[in-house]
């Protein structure tokens, strides 16, 4: 009832066009509700099946996939990523007194932490302006992406801090690389399959574009339309795989996915990843001199970071 009187409020009060609440406990839903729209422009209520954009919800996906690789053999989480992207190698850090050479190289567990040295184009200005004029995430594939971030300074030494980064676009290519199949492939045979995630992927298709939530900013006079499903990017097919932000799904998928985790990487039987791999993921691996994390200018505390999820390390 407490859920319900929450989310009725932030629709009523034009915080939300609508949402959904999911809650399960020991393995099974008991807890599944709707409310407000999906479509504003439409007058769609919001539905159960509603496809939504995963955002920075697809990290943790594709850190799964990568622990896939690592539970195989076919990658270590100390390998430098240098192995998989040979560019990195060549990396310098944007310090004080100019550009100099990183304590050490970033591996793939930096990817997994966003401890790599990487950002979202923050950082010191050597950072900002290559970011700026590279413009990483506008590559047609995740190999000229990587191509150009090997061309632009880290934002300080791996392992010695947290900042939420372009790090699981990288380890998307490492995936590719290590896996030899783009990956949208990989994810759909590695994750989406076998947990039957039959609505998840990097496109709406047409036949589901009905059920595509409409995405709206909030402002000072009330919701604002900022992608039309009709005429967004997720509902055409393109070829850069953002494993840090490109996936689009549904509750249901997403809700199988956190609850093969939970259950030590296996769902109905179906084991996606290694018991002891999985409680990777939930507990935490950031270094002391980590703490405490930041987002913008929000400092977490009683927060640190798994492998691909944020976990709490204090409950206050």
């Amino acid at each position: 009832a407490e859920v319900d009187k929450f989310m009725e409020g932030q629709v009523s009060n034009k915080k939300i066009a609508g949402g959904i609440v999911v809650i399960a406990r020991a393995g099974k839903i008991g807890f599944f509700h709707t409310y407000g729209q999906m479509d504003i422009e439409a007058k769609k209520p919001m539905a159960q099946d509603t496809i939504f954009r995963l955002y920075s919800m697809s990290k943790a996906i594709t850190t799964a996939a990568a622990l896939t690789l690592y539970d195989a053999g076919k990658l270590k989480l100390d390998d430098p990523v240098s192995k998989y992207i040979p560019g990195f190698a060549k990396l310098q850090v944007a310090a004080k007194d100019g550009l100099r050479a990183p304590t050490r190289e970033m591996t793939v567990q930096d990817l997994m932490l966003h401890t790599a040295g990487l950002t979202y184009g923050a950082g010191p200005d050597p950072v900002k302006e290559a970011f700026g004029r590279l413009k990483p995430l506008a590559s047609k594939d995740l190999k000229e992406m990587a191509d150009k971030l090997a061309q632009i300074p880290l934002a300080y030494d791996p392992g010695t801090d947290w900042v939420y980064s372009v790090a699981s676009d990288v380890l998307g290519r490492v995936v590719e690389v290590a896996s030899g199949e783009s990956l949208d492939v990989f994810l759909q045979k590695a994750i989406f399959e076998p947990l039957e995630m039959s609505d998840t992927g990097f496109t709406v298709p047409e036949a589901k574009l009905s059920r595509f939530a409409a995405n709206y900013s909030r402002s000072a006079d009330g919701l604002k339309l900022v992608d039309e499903p009709a005429k967004s990017q997720f509902a055409k097919k393109g070829t850069f795989f953002s494993g840090g932000g490109g996936l689009v799904g549904t509750a249901r998928d997403y809700t199988r996915f956190l609850l093969m985790v939970q259950n030590g990487g296996e769902l109905n039987g179906k084991r996606i990843l290694k018991a002891e791999t999985a409680k990777l993921m939930t507990t935490n691996q950031l270094p002391e001199k980590a703490f405490p994390i930041r987002f913008g200018t929000e400092v977490r505390h009683g927060t640190g970071f798994g492998l691909g999820f944020s976990v709490r390390t204090e409950i206050t």
